[in-house]
């Protein structure tokens, strides 16, 4: 006789996965499409002490069950919280601010590492956090935030946070950045200058240079300045101040923009140490790049950075007289990124300029200027039937590709090659840390109505970079960063979630195997 769907009863048995058990029903049924019997499948939970339980807190006098009311994201925040500790960044604060000002502080730097947001959400996402469990009713609103930053912005704690974090982990030697330009909508602002903008944007701007403690690893002072640095004059009264402080060991890392015949004089008048990749600007750079380059993939300049090959040729440029020492680079990986980014983009424009037509009211030659940009001279062109005809000059194009993967960097300082290296790469770690806690539509570019807004919210994430790189450093000594970046650390902690229940308790999550060796690797609990 064949069964009915009416007389199949469902069976209840438990499953193992991944050594734990749990409980299923399993219903069985009839398909009359194949004519035979299928199954389905319902989760009953957990198996704890024989019975199906689908969420479980451990209490002093055993388990008890309640239904869940509300999930909150509370992995993320472990390891900062850990830093903020270890780093006393709450005790430095404390002494500044009442406690709800301390507390809405961090909140806020955290953000900017977990997820950086428009400030005017920062509420929504707080109330979503595990931080809110503690401190329900911090001061987050859109208006509330925009003041604290303002006070912030206009009193004394940022510097007097920076004076005692210098104090008391006892920084010896420092790295200067110029890290960034913040552009604004803000215009008439006093700390807002027109100048070179380096998010490409016709706006006025400020410049953050940031101070890196060597041994640490992590930023203990920030300056402003206002407009694009054209020189080093304003940089070297930052290394004044450190001097101010007590640290005579100062370093000027400086990106391609700061090399000129001036700057160099200056950082050599003043004998202050400094590492600056060289420009081609200068025809004695040219002149000292044909020649190291001769033999520069000579066995005797290998060497291996970072389990990479690399040759390492040490040189001297003469600036009046006076010799600059340095290292030529000459990177095989990078090399071949360089060519198939730059073959690719002058495949691209070819394409462009060839099929789009030209006004008729314009000349072409500003319209060639216009579309080619930086890259027009590696094009000749000639106009037929109202459209460029574009050839490629094979000897521009090569004088180009013969520089790739190359590169000098001169330094007036102790560092050998391999360290002189390392700081510099390092200043475009720091940077892209940086704009990655500025990168959103209200924050860039700035619409701050007030300066002290908006230095108040350069604090704010002057914070947030110090757990950023603090985090770098503990996933480097835990080999975490082997398997991990930073937000895909963080998003695999974001899988950990304090759930609340009906009976007022909070239970975690279950950790997964991923989740608790990041957790046992860093020395945290859930």
């Amino acid at each position: 006789m064949r069964l009915t769907n009416k007389q199949m009863k469902p069976t209840v048995r438990i499953k193992r996965i991944k050594g734990k058990e749990y409980w299923y029903e399993d219903t069985p049924y009839y398909d009359p499409e194949t004519k035979q019997i299928r199954h389905t499948s319902r989760y009953l939970g957990k198996n704890i002490d024989g019975k199906p339980v689908k969420v479980r807190t451990e209490l002093a006098h055993g388990s008890i069950t309640s239904v869940p009311t509300t999930a909150y994201t509370h992995g993320p925040y472990l390891p900062l919280q850990a830093i903020i500790r270890e780093l006393h960044l709450d005790e430095y604060l404390s002494s500044l601010a009442n406690e709800r000002e301390t507390k809405a502080i961090l909140a806020l730097s955290m953000n900017r590492v977990v997820r950086p947001m428009a400030m005017h959400l920062i509420g929504s996402w707080y109330d979503e956090t595990s931080l809110s469990l503690t401190t329900p009713d911090l001061p987050l609103s859109s208006q509330q935030v925009s003041e604290l930053l303002a006070d912030l912005g206009s009193s004394g704690v940022p510097d007097a946070f920076m004076t005692a974090l210098l104090r008391d982990i006892g920084t010896d030697s420092t790295l200067i950045y110029d890290i960034t330009s913040l552009s604004s909508y803000s215009r008439l602002l006093p700390l807002l200058e027109y100048g070179y903008n380096r998010d490409g944007l016709d706006l006025p701007q400020i410049n953050f240079s940031l101070i890196v403690d060597v041994q640490r690893a992590i930023p203990v002072m920030y300056e402003l300045y206002p407009g694009s640095i054209v020189d080093v004059v304003t940089l070297k009264n930052t290394v004044h101040r450190l001097q101010a402080h007590g640290i005579r060991n100062a370093t000027l890392v400086l990106d391609r923009g700061f090399f000129s015949q001036g700057n160099l004089d200056e950082l050599l008048r003043e004998e202050v140490s400094f590492v600056i990749p060289a420009s081609l600007t200068l025809k004695q750079v040219k002149e000292l790049l044909t020649e190291v380059q001769r033999d520069l993939d000579s066995p005797q300049y290998l060497q291996v950075f970072q389990e990479d090959p690399i040759f390492v040729k040490p040189l001297t440029l003469m600036v009046h007289d006076h010799p600059v020492a340095g290292f030529c680079y000459y990177d095989l990986k990078r090399e071949q990124t360089e060519r198939n980014l730059f073959y690719i983009r002058l495949h691209d424009l070819k394409e462009n300029l060839e099929s789009r037509q030209i006004p008729r009211w314009r000349r072409p030659e500003e319209v060639f200027r216009e579309r080619a940009g930086a890259m027009a001279n590696y094009f000749s062109w000639h106009v037929d039937d109202n459209r460029f005809r574009i050839e490629i000059r094979k000897n521009a194009v090569s004088q180009r590709v013969n520089r790739m993967g190359k590169q000098i960097i001169l330094t007036q300082s102790a560092l050998d090659w391999q360290e002189c290296l390392m700081v510099y790469r390092e200043r475009d770690a720091v940077e892209k840390a940086f704009r990655m806690m500025k990168q959103d539509l209200q924050v860039l570019p700035l619409n701050a109505k007030k300066e002290t807004t908006m230095k108040g919210f350069l604090f704010v994430t002057f914070i947030g970079l110090i757990l950023r790189m603090q985090l770098v450093k503990r996933m480097k000594e835990t080999g975490l960063l082997k398997d991990y970046t930073v937000d895909g650390l963080l998003l695999e902690l974001a899988k950990i979630k304090k759930i609340k229940l009906a009976n007022g308790e909070t239970i975690v999550t279950e950790l997964s195997k991923k989740q608790r060796t990041i957790l046992e690797k860093m020395g945290l609990c859930a």
